[in-house]
């Protein structure tokens, strides 16, 4: 079992309750420990294969969490082959106890992101981050695809951009009419009215999350005082928070009013690499040295 404690990287030992194997895979971490309080909408692991050959990270439902409900959205993830969202490349397990994995690369969630950089991030970071996940959302809008996912836990950070994780939780969580408000797995500072009170989740409730996304990126709190939120961002940050659907823009426009003058298509992840923060690339880095070292250790074993 891994004792690991690597602050801001984002990596804490197991704790009692996590299992020691999922389907092949040893376990030998969380990811998300610099989380604190922040709603994360699946439980994360990395983990090795028994034979050694490969490091994954592996996702389970989050606790208390429809199991058969996440395995649906998780085969919907399996099946997407859309650029800024996180690849899934293997699903397993029961229908009590489903699972997915994907090979490891290092990867900070957004508030391990804020943790390694000692607050909210510098505004040019959270634009660029920002106009890449707005063009994610354009593009899978344009396929007719809503994540129905996005929250600060939901968005990972890699040296090539940001990559959003946990493909549908909001829907996972409960089906059409029934209230989503304090379920497992939810994020309601990013759950947009409608669907709070039990509505469709639709496009406008993706740009709600985005917003919040944002002001979490700028001020550390998903529903900031509007004064928090820096000038540059506060009007299209309000904007994307507006309690009316029809008033929030289209993420297009989010992309635009971020990267003014930037090209489409070059922002979403792996299209070029993001400059990220030195104590972010940090973190980053120190990640990868720590899940090298369980690998040795796993093996010396």
């Amino acid at each position: 079992m891994c004792r690991c404690r690597l602050r801001g990287a984002a990596l804490e030992g197991l704790w009692q309750e996590d299992p020691s194997r999922i389907g092949e895979f040893v376990t030998l971490a969380r990811l998300d420990g610099a989380a604190g309080a922040q709603v994360v909408p699946e439980r994360r692991y990395v983990a090795r294969s028994a034979d050694g050959a490969r490091t994954v990270l592996v996702s389970l439902p989050a606790a208390g969490a429809d199991p058969g409900r996440w395995a649906v959205e998780a085969q919907g993830a399996g099946r997407l082959v859309q650029p800024g969202f996180w690849p899934v490349a293997q699903l397993g397990g029961t229908a009590a106890f489903p699972w997915h994995a994907s090979p490891y690369r290092p990867v900070l969630p957004l508030p391990a992101a804020l943790a390694a950089y000692g607050g909210p991030l510098p505004e040019d970071a959270v634009r660029a981050m920002g106009a890449a996940l707005a063009e994610t959302l354009a593009s899978a809008r344009v396929l007719g695809v809503v994540h129905g996912g996005v929250c600060p836990a939901s968005v990972w950070l890699t040296a090539y951009g940001p990559l959003l994780t946990c493909f549908g939780a909001v829907r996972a969580a409960a089906p059409e009419g029934v209230p989503r408000a304090g379920l497992p797995g939810v994020d309601a500072g990013c759950l947009a009215p409608e669907q709070a009170a039990g509505g469709p989740v639709g496009a406008p409730g993706e740009v709600y999350a985005l917003g919040a996304v944002l002001a979490y990126a700028a001020t550390g709190h998903t529903v900031p005082e509007r004064a928090e939120i820096p000038a540059g961002l506060r009007a299209l940050v309000s904007a994307c928070l507006s309690r009316d659907p029809a008033a929030r823009p289209e993420p297009a426009r989010v992309f635009a009013e971020l990267a003014p003058g930037a090209a489409y298509g070059t922002q979403a992840a792996g299209a070029e690499p993001v400059a990220l923060p030195g104590r972010v690339v940090a973190a980053l880095s120190e990640q990868a040295a720590g899940v090298l070292a369980m690998e040795l250790s796993a093996e010396v074993r």
